[in-house]
């Protein structure tokens, strides 16, 4: 078959040619630039993600500090009931007869009360008096004399109260009636 163009089918021909190169231009620009718009949001997604992998991270050193700070509360709290428990049973039994408080005395003021002359002595150590101090028996002097003196106290049934293993030398009061 042979076919015969015209200078005007030539023509037509040459523009629907420039037509469709400015249309696969056109096509190929828009398809370049959705691309680029595609990579720029594959982009920020990728380091949204990288930044919340890095955030969980974070979040889960955390969490496990929590939980491990938890855990050694929840064993302080368990042993301080247990040792509350002890308390309260030894409150309710009241004290022994026979049994002993230790009394700080500072310059003949009570400081603290101790349940052993051991716990007043340490506790001295930390007001500055050497821990290896040698304790010596008081003598008759007034507790006011002596800068620091442990006094022993013994409960007696018999009074419900506790009470000096002596009796004190009573003072005079200077002619008061």
């Amino acid at each position: 078959m042979i076919r015969i163009i015209t200078s005007a089918r030539l023509a037509q021909m040459e523009n629907d040619a420039l037509t469709a190169r400015a249309e696969a231009r056109q096509s190929s620009g828009a398809a370049n630039e959705a691309l680029g718009r595609h990579l720029r949001e594959l982009y920020a997604a990728t380091d949204r993600a990288k930044r919340a992998e890095a955030t969980t991270t974070e979040v889960g050193v955390l969490l496990a500090g929590a939980v491990r700070e938890l855990s050694a509360a929840q064993q302080e709290l368990l042993l301080k009931d247990i040792e509350i428990r002890r308390l309260r049973e030894e409150l309710e039994r009241g004290p022994e007869d026979g049994a002993t408080l230790t009394v700080l005395m500072h310059h003949g003021e009570p400081r603290a009360v101790y349940a052993s002359r051991e716990d007043a002595h340490a506790d001295t150590a930390t007001h500055g008096l050497p821990a290896d101090h040698v304790w010596k028996a008081c003598d008759e002097r007034p507790a006011s004399a002596f800068t620091w003196r442990c006094e022993a106290f013994i409960y007696n049934a018999a009074s419900n109260g506790f009470h000096r293993p002596y009796s004190s030398v009573p003072r005079t009061l200077g002619g008061a009636a």
